[in-house]
């Protein structure tokens, strides 16, 4: 599987130069996927085609020119978003990102990969246990009174009184999570009775497919998307499992490339747009965008990879959408002064490199507006794997872990039971856990306060939630004698919880 979360995020400080209409000035440089070398022809011939986003002035002039520009390049247009600026093209020549950078109007332009197009990334930890028939027959013939058959082992329902919030107020059918992702398996009998499928759409590379089923994951592998849109709407209908809000609607977005299941920045664009566009009001982003876990300001490509992913999520947040997201999974101090990034760029070979994580942004997560999301397991502790950073992490939410063991499941299993494709149920762990929890009891606020902004739920979310504070002992998880991580910050506000972790029930009563 890809990387469905290991993540973190500039701690809303973005530099005004990535603000929606101040990107002027990017420096032309030498672009890290297109490398700097004579476009001749018989080096163009010999290139491999590669994407690139090129985010120009928002005026009709302006767009045509630069797509006369794209042309004169050996570049083609796959796509334009004119309302936020964004081109999306395919080119062979070397150059074409530093010759774009040149022309008139263009803001930032840069490749979005390092591979060529031929042939994306999530946040869960580990492999998927799936629940088997006879498991499932024997959990069901346990569960006693629980609403849903599997109720018994969602120790997460009960820790953010989801549960109870469910029978004040389960949530309106009028408020739509999108889950951006790999792909939302509608015909699983806990999701078809909430799904939006007027609001749920293919992305991958980068124009919108809203053909029937084309939101689907490729391939069963592809489970990520259908397990986290289970977590936040799987319908109360005694069926399997439930959601955190079982009474709202949940679109799919697909991202994820089929191939190798990247989240390429030209798809992630399509996605926040289109939700937008379509009215959907919360959007779960558990994934980083790809080939790069830190998108640096000092290169052009990374740069403008920025630029162009900002544009568009800050597009939704005006139209009304309040998009939420993962921390990631690399135990990480998003608020440190380095950080080692040994895995960029996935689509190639990786080169490691020491990053400033104040100037080096892990999309969407560290945007301006987004709520990151940290991992707590059973105990209300931050899982293991769980990134934070005082400053940094908005609330928490329960992603699950292996070492904190719940007494009351008949399972005991500290991960996070869901919907998983071919009507299949599984348990995953990770920050792309706790973030669709997030995103539910957001649902949930919204379906309460139907006029609050996407700012107004984002400061509901906090105020709402429980902190436990920082650990009073030194955070040793797996018990081997070393500290695992520090917790900085206060009662109400620290890194390993932010304002706290979210509350489902005070969702819906206050």
């Amino acid at each position: 599987m890809a990387h469905l979360r290991s993540r973190r995020r500039i701690a809303l400080s973005v530099p005004l130069g990535i603000a929606l209409a101040a990107s002027v000035g990017f420096a032309p440089g030498v672009a890290t996927a297109a490398p700097d070398a004579p476009a001749t022809a018989s080096a163009k011939a010999e290139a491999p085609k590669l994407a690139y986003v090129v985010n120009t002035r928002t005026d009709s002039k302006t767009i045509a020119y630069v797509k006369k520009a794209i042309a004169k390049a050996n570049g083609t247009v796959v796509v334009a978003y004119p309302k936020i600026g964004v081109i999306v093209a395919h080119s062979a020549n070397p150059d074409f990102g530093k010759q774009l950078r040149k022309v008139k109007g263009v803001q930032s332009a840069g490749a979005t990969r390092t591979s060529p197009l031929t042939a994306a990334g999530t946040t869960e930890e580990g492999a998927p246990t799936l629940l088997s028939k006879s498991e499932a027959k024997a959990l069901k013939a346990r569960a006693g009174s629980a609403a849903e058959p599997l109720e018994a082992d969602q120790w997460d329902l009960r820790a953010i009184g989801a549960d109870k919030a469910a029978k004040i107020n389960p949530g309106s059918k009028k408020v739509t999570v999108g889950v951006i992702d790999t792909g939302v398996d509608d015909t699983h009998p806990d999701l078809a009775p909430n799904f939006s499928a007027s609001q749920s759409a293919s992305c991958v590379g980068g124009k919108a497919d809203t053909s029937p089923g084309a939101w689907r994951p490729q391939k069963p592998e592809h489970y990520h998307g259908t397990h986290v849109a289970g977590e936040i709407a799987a319908a109360r209908n005694d069926v399997g499992v439930a959601g955190v809000a079982p009474g709202v609607q949940v679109a799919g977005i697909k991202v994820a490339d089929p191939v190798s299941e990247l989240f390429f920045p030209e798809s992630v664009v399509c996605a926040f747009v289109f939700a937008a566009d379509k009215g959907i009001e919360i959007t779960n982003n558990s994934y980083y965008v790809d080939p790069w876990l830190y998108n640096c300001m000092d290169d052009p490509d990374q740069r403008a990879i920025v630029d162009a992913v900002n544009r568009a999520q800050l597009y939704a947040q005006k139209k009304g959408t309040l998009n939420l997201a993962s921390a990631g999974n690399s135990n990480h101090d998003l608020a440190s002064d380095e950080i080692l990034d040994d895995s960029s760029p996935d689509d190639s070979t990786p080169v490691p490199r020491t990053i400033d994580p104040s100037e080096c942004f892990d999309l969407p997560t560290q945007l301006p507006g987004v709520v990151t999301v940290s991992a707590t397991g059973v105990q209300n502790l931050k899982s293991y794997y769980s990134t934070y950073g005082k400053g940094v992490i908005d609330v928490a939410a329960p992603g699950g872990d292996r070492y904190q063991i719940p007494a009351d499941t008949p399972s005991k299993n500290g991960r996070i039971l869901s919907t998983m494709p071919g009507n299949q149920y599984g348990w995953l762990q990770g920050t792309s856990m706790a973030s669709p929890h997030a995103s539910g009891v957001a649902a949930l606020l919204k379906s309460t306060h139907p006029k609050a902004s996407p700012a107004e739920l984002q400061r509901l979310l906090k105020k709402q939630a429980d902190n436990p504070g920082c650990p009073t002992t030194p955070y040793d998880p797996d018990g081997d004698g070393k500290v695992d991580a520090v917790c900085e910050g206060g009662k109400n506000k620290n890194g390993f919880y932010g304002s706290g972790i979210v509350d489902a029930l005070d969702a819906v009563k206050k």
